[in-house]
């Protein structure tokens, strides 16, 4: 959510009152309320959420999972605890009856406002001009329902970290180049790994409306949008060899959202769900550091004290935007059930919705 946005959110911002409850009073009334409303509330909590919030959650995984969850729900109150993009695909796929909330309209995500719609579109055309039809775009879920609506109207399809690689091999079948938003490392990685070279692969600059490419455009499989993690991308070469000059008994896993340079001297990449699960299979006292969201990385070291696991990058801080989520605003959005208001519901377009849905559906389809 954009700055500008959040101008027209002013009147609902967290109430004086929860900013000065105890944990124990607000923990105790979320679980009342919660064992109050049973079956009509349904609370997904996101991977990289802090424990405080976690500990309530009816289910934790990755946005696109939970939002299926969601939907596979008959609860009438979604709570969504991550962002907006989150909360935004769990109204376009559930029904109609169900309202999705964001317990704070603050939490949203860097990466996914480096997609605007309008620079897309505007990009779009210029792309047009010199490829022609030739281009099919593809999205990383971690975008806003807006771009999920402009791929989903072009015949593209959204991805996961985890099916990422399925779905550009599908793309590539279709057309000639794809488009990849908003996360160029992730688009790069997988590009990559299924064989196509670096030097195949440009960067769309949105703010200037222009190619970063030295090469003959023609040549250009993979057009990338210039947009990153702002957690991920924080994770740098020096971690790696410093870890590899003082730690050579650890190994190394990253999320494709780092950079090719720090996948490439990393031992294992992959989604959120992939470095969760490598992990656990794990023999104990094996070793790990770990280049992903500070909060999962805590939470992998206490839910493995049989195995040393730090992160790649010490200086690391949780998500900024993720961490909005917090005790006192879940329980505003509670509370606020309970006296029969909605507070920040997240509401798609139903053009919008179902154009976006197009682009879910297509990678749905194939995963």
């Amino acid at each position: 959510m954009s700055v500008l946005d959040l101008l027209g959110i002013e009147s609902q911002l967290l109430p004086d009152k929860y900013k000065h409850m105890s944990v124990d009073v607000m923990e105790r009334e979320i679980g009342r309320i919660k064992k109050e409303f049973g079956s009509r509330l349904f609370i997904p909590g996101h991977h990289y959420q802090k424990d405080e919030v976690v500990q309530f959650a009816d289910a934790a995984g990755d946005s696109l999972q939970l939002a299926q969850l969601s939907s596979e729900n008959d609860a009438e109150y979604i709570v969504f605890c991550g962002v907006h993009f989150m909360a935004e695909t769990a109204d376009i796929l559930t029904d109609e009856h169900q309202k999705v909330i964001l317990p704070d309209m603050r939490a949203g995500c860097s990466m996914a406002d480096m997609a605007d719609i309008n620079q897309t579109e505007q990009g779009w055309h210029k792309m047009q001009d010199v490829f022609g039809d030739t281009i099919i775009p593809l999205t990383y879920v971690n975008s806003t329902a807006a771009i999920k609506a402009f791929v989903g109207k072009n015949g593209g399809a959204t991805v996961t970290s985890s099916n990422a690689e399925r779905m550009l091999e599908w793309a590539l079948g279709e057309k000639e180049r794809i488009l990849f938003l908003p996360d160029q490392h992730l688009g790069r990685n997988t590009a990559y790994d299924l064989g196509v070279p670096l030097d195949k692969m440009a960067v769309w600059n949105p703010i200037v409306n222009e190619f970063e490419y030295d090469g003959d455009l023609e040549d250009v499989i993979v057009i990338l949008w210039k947009g990153h993690c702002s957690v991920h991308e924080n994770f740098r070469v020096q971690n790696v060899e410093h870890l590899r000059r003082t730690r050579p008994d650890m190994k190394i896993i990253v999320h494709p959202e780092c950079s090719r340079e720090v996948v490439s001297l990393s031992d294992y990449a992959g989604s959120t769900k992939y470095i969760i699960d490598k992990i656990k299979e794990a023999p104990s006292g094996s070793k790990w550091a770990v280049g992903t969201e500070m909060n999962l990385v805590n939470r992998l070291k206490n839910n493995h004290p049989d195995k040393e696991i730090i992160s790649l990058n010490p200086q690391m801080c949780p998500c900024l935007t993720m961490n909005r989520i917090d005790l006192p605003h879940l329980l505003w959005s509670l509370e606020s059930l309970e006296k029969g208001r909605i507070t920040n519901q997240i509401k798609v377009e139903p053009l919008i919705a179902e154009q976006a849905k197009l682009a879910l559906d297509r990678m749905l389809e194939r995963t």
